[in-house]
């Protein structure tokens, strides 16, 4: 079976243990070493790559993450859908430790990351449309497999993606709620972008991992998220085991 299936692995997600693996492959890119070994496998019944964001060890921080190397690999290989997971702190009332959201927009804080393929040796300027920043048909097939599977999910949000690897001030997160913001993460962009760049259906399911800085007493621990994240990833490989099957095949 040929991949044109791919899972991004964030925070929490480093292995999938329901992934039944078959090989790795290390690929060269233009633009440097990927993250990590791309890790082939079976789930679902399909053939998938998965691609551990933050490397195998969880040792790569947000703003040093190669994104162009990741999904030029993946794009190399033949993969044309590609679902990202990402923990996020909740900004929004309803956006609670263990809930899974499907953003459908986006705001881009983040600065220095390399952050488009169109920027040497052109022959003409390149501009891509991002009205609508994540692939709705994919989108919708990650709702209605949460939907299934009575996860609780909220459907519609709107990412912000930070810089990092710092957490926000509680001023930040009032500021990004004034813009609209629902969560927030830092990894979202520019890999959302590259996505787009090269044709990728690309979606998000994000992990409230905490509440966002001030909208919860006290500081925000490591422990907390890393505990929040151990629940929540139980019930993204269960999405990821419901949703897999009903892709688009090649």
């Amino acid at each position: 079976m040929v991949p044109t299936i791919a899972i991004i692995g964030g925070t929490g997600l480093t292995s999938l243990d329901t992934l039944k693996i078959t090989h790795r492959e290390t690929q060269s890119t233009p633009y440097g070493e990927p993250s990590s070994p791309m890790i082939h496998g079976e789930l679902g019944g399909r053939a998938v790559v998965f691609l551990p964001r933050h490397g195998p060890h969880h040792t790569l921080p947000p703003h040093k993450v190669n994104y162009r190397a990741n999904l030029w690999a993946l794009h190399r290989i033949g993969i044309t859908q590609v679902i990202a997971i990402a923990a996020a702190g909740g900004i929004r009332d309803d956006m609670m430790p263990g809930v899974l959201a499907f953003p459908d927009q986006l705001v881009d804080y983040t600065w220095g990351r390399h952050c488009t393929f169109f920027e040497d040796n052109l022959s003409h300027v390149t501009h891509v449309d991002f009205t609508q920043p994540y692939c709705g048909e994919l989108r919708m097939r990650l709702i209605e497999a949460a939907r299934a599977l009575n996860l609780e999910a909220r459907e519609s949000c709107t990412y912000a993606a930070m810089q990092g690897p710092r957490l926000e001030t509680a001023a930040e997160i009032r500021k990004l709620e004034r813009d609209g913001c629902d969560i927030v993460g830092m990894t979202g962009m520019p890999e959302a972008a590259l996505a787009r760049e090269l044709g990728l259906r690309y979606a998000v399911c994000a992990v409230i991992a905490n509440r966002a800085a001030g909208k919860a007493p006290g500081a925000i621990t490591m422990a907390e998220i890393e505990r929040n994240l151990v629940d929540g990833m139980i019930k993204v490989k269960a999405l990821l085991t419901q949703v897999i099957p009903t892709l688009d095949r090649p």
